[in-house]
């Protein structure tokens, strides 16, 4: 089992992320925006680097669900390996047997 403040940290970004996600995104756009004046892009360019850092979603870690472990993380079932194959081994994931040939 992961921390409880690694688990804790990865639940207040995500929640930053989805808090910020349309205003980081609106910037974004400004500053690709080829159309509007240089002093428009430059000051999107600005406020987005004035935002906290937690807002951007590359600093999100897939976590598993269960767990909170960071690696190993099969994105699919949003489970580490370990726990996939527990529940996977008891039948509890629905569609998912194991491979016999």
């Amino acid at each position: 089992m992961a921390k409880k403040s690694a688990i804790a940290r990865q639940k207040k970004r995500e929640k930053l992320v989805r808090l910020n996600f349309e205003r980081r995104s609106e910037l974004r756009k400004k500053v690709k925006n080829l159309n509007l004046s240089e002093e428009e892009r430059e000051g999107a360019r600005i406020s987005l680097n004035k935002m906290r850092r937690d807002t951007s979603p590359s600093r999100l870690k897939n976590r598993c669900q269960l767990t909170g472990r960071p690696h190993g993380y099969l994105r699919k079932f949003k489970m580490s390996r370990i726990c996939f194959r527990e529940l996977a081994g008891r039948g509890i994931i629905p569609g998912v047997t194991k491979a016999s040939w």
